[in-house]
Parts: structure tokens; C-alpha cells; sequence
């Protein structure tokens, strides 16, 4: 271990649940535990899932004021125990956990957020969370769109980092044999594919796109088919949905029903990769909506690491996550004509851009956001005793 820094890690988000969230922190777990002495408090079941060189203290994940109770009262009693240099949590949402263990224990506070975790303007949210999240040692933002938020928020300005979410790179694409039969299961056929991942919520806008754009695209490519990787979010806070039904009611209504096809939510990393390298373009038609923000894009830099541009909304953190022509191309938010263009676009250059995809992906590798978030926490813990507005 290069040193003796123990960090402290609350979080909401682990697997067994399933989202760009719940692998992001698993990943901070895993990286940081490289460097430092991590340990982590998490929702039931997610010891089962830990990385190796990590210990988890479990407490239950719903209902939500149960975690919150449950969480903040383990990470007291884990940091008496531990003495962490760190508190680190894993998103806004543990933040007062994580500002109470650290005070504890003479520790320091850091919260990594995400966006909608800093955009919550429920009273109560706002009244509690807000002024602990101005009172941790560091806040870091996940893109520039939410540091712009924390700033929002009173954070002052010194105390705000951004380090963007990592992703594995591929050692090895697919076999054309595992890409032949991943086509032959699922039966998409022969066409070209555009791939939607994520959760089916309000923001995502799959319906709104479905109906706006993808008949356009359809009209300009007859074989083209939206697949679509994901569904209803079951234990998101705060989040709209959007059903399947819905969405092919829509799509059915546009003409285009026999172009979308639901392939559910899809865990296996062999499967993923399959699925992104079928792909000709991911898709990513986020919703600009007020109070909901989008804060990174993680499944655009997942999508560059297997070679597949992205054609997405310029709203939120989406910006950080795709460059403009190298890695695919954004348009104006709500503006589904340009949208639908720039897809047809892509699908005409024939995999023209894969090897510009990579190479703007490899900046976002695992590795090395471990070493930029260690190196905050390092940066924090080695002013100790200079400032103790950081914990109270």
C-alpha cells in the first residue's frame, strides 16, 4: 500500500442494485483500496459483491429513513472503530453520515455528488443537507455541470474539485462469432443498431425520442433498430418513470413499433460488450428538465471504450461526457430534427469513428481516477489541523 490513509466510505449505491451510480461507487471502493485502507458502509447485500480488498458494514437499504438512521449510526460506530483519515460519501445522500462519523473522529469530510443529489429542493433536503454539504472539506463533482450546481449551493469555491467517473477499457473486442450469436439471441437481425442503456426514467426521454426522432431515422435508414438495455427504476429516489409500455405505445403510435426492441437489464460484462460493439451509434436523448439534471453521462464513455459514438443532447454533465467529433456529436437540447440528422449522420460513416473514440476514452480510465480521487483525499488529510471547518 503506498500509504497508511484510511478512508471511511458511506454509500446508498452498491450492487446488488444495478446503475451507473451503484458501479461508480463500487468502483471508488475498489481503486481507492489500491492506494489506502478503505472500508465501507453499504445496503444489505453488498458485501457479497465488495471488492477484495475491502470490508463492508451492512445496514438495510429500505425504507429510506431506515438507511439514513441505519447508515449515519454504523458510520459513527465504524469510524470509533477504523479512525479514518477520510469520510468520504458516495453521493450527497449520505453526506450528513459521513460529516458526523469525520467530526467524530477528528477525520475529514468529502462527498463525491453527482448532480440530482445537489438539485434536490425538497424543504427538508434543502434545510439539512445543503449546509452540511457546505461544510465538508471537499466536495467533488462528477463534471463541470455539477460544480456549477455545488457552487449553487454556497460551496465556496476552494472546496469544490471535479474528477469525472472512470470506465474499464476493453483488453479485446468481441469475437465476430460472440457478436454473430449475441444479434441471433436477442433476434435483431442484420441492421444497424442504435443502443439505448440506462433506466427507463423521465430524463432519459426514450419516448419522447421514439415519437420525434426515431422516425426520421427510420425514414432516412429503413433497417435501423433502437435497442434499448434497461428498465424502471425499482429503488431510485426522486426519479420519474417511463414504463416499456409506454414507450412502444408511443413508438407504435409513430409508425416505428417494429424498429424498437427491449432487451430488459443486462448485468453480464460479456453481454454489455456484445452489446455495445453491435451497436453502430448509442443514442442518449436526455431531457434538459429543470430540477432533475443530468450529472455526467456515464454510459457515453462506456459506449467510446467499445468504439461507439454517442449522439446526444448538450445538457448537464453530457458535455464532459462526449467530444464534439471525436467521440460523437451533441445538439441542441429538445431539438429531435437535428438529433434524428446527426444519428443518420453517423450511420452513413460506417464505424468511421471508432478509433477517435478510443482515444478520447482513455483519459476516463479506472487507474486513473483512482489516482486523481486519491489524490484529493491525500491532498485534504495532509493540511490536517489547519482548518476545522472542514468538520464542523
Amino acid at each position: 500500500m503506498a500509504d497508511s490513509l484510511r478512508i471511511l466510505h458511506v454509500t446508498r449505491n452498491l450492487p446488488p442494485l444495478v446503475g451507473g451510480m451503484e458501479r461508480l461507487n463500487w468502483h471508488i471502493a475498489d481503486e481507492l483500496s489500491r492506494h489506502a485502507e478503505v472500508r465501507v458502509v453499504g445496503p444489505r447485500g453488498a458485501a457479497a459483491h465488495k471488492p477484495e480488498a475491502v470490508e463492508v458494514a451492512e445496514v438495510p437499504l429500505r425504507p429510506l429513513w431506515r438507511f439514513l438512521l441505519a447508515s449515519a449510526w454504523r458510520s459513527i460506530r465504524e469510524a470509533r472503530r477504523f479512525r479514518p483519515d477520510v469520510v468520504l460519501a458516495g453521493s450527497g445522500l449520505t453526506a450528513p453520515a459521513a460529516w458526523l462519523a469525520a467530526r467524530m473522529v477528528g477525520g475529514h469530510a468529502v462527498a463525491y455528488v453527482h448532480g440530482l443529489d445537489v438539485a434536490v429542493r425538497h424543504p427538508i433536503y434543502r434545510a439539512i443537507w445543503h449546509p452540511l454539504l457546505r461544510r465538508m472539506g471537499v466536495v467533488i463533482a462528477n463534471s463541470s455541470a455539477t460544480a456549477v450546481l455545488v457552487r449553487g449551493l454556497g460551496v465556496e469555491e476552494h472546496r469544490i474539485r471535479i474528477v469525472h467517473p472512470g470506465v474499464g477499457l476493453p483488453s479485446a473486442p468481441q469475437s465476430s462469432g460472440a457478436l454473430h450469436d449475441f444479434r441471433d439471441r436477442h433476434g435483431l437481425g442484420d441492421g444497424r443498431l442504435l443502443l439505448s442503456i440506462g433506466r427507463l426514467t423521465t430524463r432519459k426521454g426514450l419516448r419522447e425520442f421514439v415519437q420525434q426522432a426515431l422516425p426520421a431515422i427510420v425514414q432516412q435508414v429503413p433497417d435501423a433498430m433502437l435497442v434499448v438495455i434497461g428498465d424502471a427504476p425499482a429503488a431510485s429516489l426522486m426519479a420519474g418513470v417511463q414504463t416499456r409500455d409506454s414507450i412502444q405505445a408511443a413508438a407504435n403510435a409513430a409508425g416505428v413499433g417494429r424498429h424498437l426492441h427491449f432487451l430488459g437489464v443486462i448485468t453480464d460484462p460479456k453481454e454489455l460488450a456484445c452489446a455495445f460493439e453491435c451497436a453502430d451509434v448509442h443514442v442518449f436523448p436526455v431531457r434538459e428538465i429543470p430540477g432533475d439534471p443530468e450529472g455526467f453521462g456515464m454510459v457515453a464513455i462506456e459506449a467510446a471504450a467499445h468504439g461507439v459514438p454517442t449522439v446526444a443532447f448538450a445538457t448537464g454533465g453530457v458535455i464532459d461526457a462526449v467530444a464534439e467529433g471525436q467521440s460523437g456529436n451533441v445538439v441542441p437540447p429538445g431539438d429531435y430534427a437535428a438529433f434524428a440528422g446527426e444519428v443518420a449522420s453517423v450511420l452513413s460513416k460506417e464505424r468511421a469513428m471508432q478509433a477517435e473514440c478510443r482515444a478520447f476514452v482513455s483519459q476516463f480510465a479506472w487507474p486513473l481516477f483512482g489516482q486523481k480521487l486519491h489524490a484529493e483525499m491525500i491532498a485534504l488529510a495532509g493540511v490536517a489541523g489547519e482548518s476545522s471547518s472542514g468538520n464542523g
